[in-house]
């Protein structure tokens, strides 16, 4: 961590179903609640610093990938958000771009949802 400069920003890409777990996908939960807690426990270790550290946990994001998916599946996974529909790549860029700005210096070791309100994890 020696790289980072005084008032540095970390932001780990965590999930939510590092939140609320994911049915067979126990290795993928792991990982992801990993990163929540490695940023709550290392955001302690960084004050001293003035670097924050934070996890965003996305949702249900219509990336490339989740394209391929069965329509059906694709749905219903959308029906689980109060906004009814997949979140974009774009709402991730902007939550990380908002962590890393001045004016969250006050914003450490907390994870953000940008998930439409699913309630996967509510």
């Amino acid at each position: 961590m020696g790289l980072i400069p005084q008032g540095g920003r970390i932001i780990s890409t965590s999930s939510i179903s590092g939140i609320a777990g994911n049915f067979g996908q126990t290795n993928y939960t792991a990982t992801k609640a990993a990163l929540i807690g490695y940023s709550a426990s290392k955001s302690k270790e960084l004050k001293a610093k003035g670097i924050t550290i934070n996890a965003i946990a996305p949702g249900y994001i219509e990336t490339d990938m989740v394209k391929t998916m069965p329509l059906m599946t694709r749905i219903f996974a959308e029906r689980l958000t109060s906004l009814a529909q997949a979140g974009k790549p774009e709402d991730i860029a902007e939550a990380m771009a908002f962590l890393a700005h001045p004016g969250a210096e006050s914003i450490n070791g907390q994870v953000l949802r940008v998930c439409g309100g699913s309630f996967l994890g509510a």
